[in-house]
């Protein structure tokens, strides 16, 4: 492309990302800069290395849980979805940490705002306005996804009556499965 066009076109090579993998229950004194140290030496059989497993960020759940999200490499995945993860005291769950991209100007799947083409859609209601501007009660919420869903799919009908940003949402579950099919690196 760079000998033919020239200058005309800049050139960039698609790099793919490394998957995500959340560890459940970490110990709340486990630090950010050496969890990868700590998970490599307390679990040899894995035989990882350094370069393998880069700890990303630590979260606290609503429930008091510490949870770690770490970026491996394809072959360290698949060790480590096999197991479970000795870390400090605890024996770890293990799972691909996967998150459903929400634009936040349609509230639609699989793009972000500054890319969206779609009009502006609110979160709770699916009205014309913003969320912000929205005076919908709980019991008049409407998913926008759903909707979708349910216009292409006339024989297999689910619930829209919730907002698009409820966890429990069908159509973020389809597409969380989507990813979890298409996670085999």
């Amino acid at each position: 492309i760079t000998d033919k066009c020239g200058q005309q076109l800049e050139v960039t090579k698609h790099t793919l990302r490394k998957p995500k993998i959340i560890i459940y229950n970490v110990s709340e004194d486990l630090e950010l800069e050496n969890a990868s140290a700590v998970i490599i030496d307390q679990n040899p059989e894995l035989k990882l290395n350094e370069e393998d497993i880069v700890a990303k960020y630590k979260f606290k759940t609503k429930w008091g849980k510490h949870n770690l999200v770490i970026e491996v490499g394809p072959q360290a995945r698949k060790k480590i979805l096999q197991t479970k993860l000795k870390i400090g005291w605890e024996i770890c769950a293990v799972d691909d940490y996967l998150v459903a991209t929400r634009c936040y100007n349609c509230s639609r799947f699989n793009h972000k705002h500054n890319v969206c083409q779609g009009e502006e859609t609110c979160p709770l209601c699916a009205g014309k306005h913003k969320l912000k501007e929205c005076t919908a009660q709980t019991t008049e919420h409407k998913c926008i996804n759903c909707i979708v869903y349910n216009r292409y799919n006339k024989n297999e009908k689910i619930n829209e009556n919730h907002s698009s940003l409820h966890k429990e949402c069908p159509s973020l579950q389809a597409v969380l499965m989507k990813y979890k099919r298409n996670t085999d690196y």
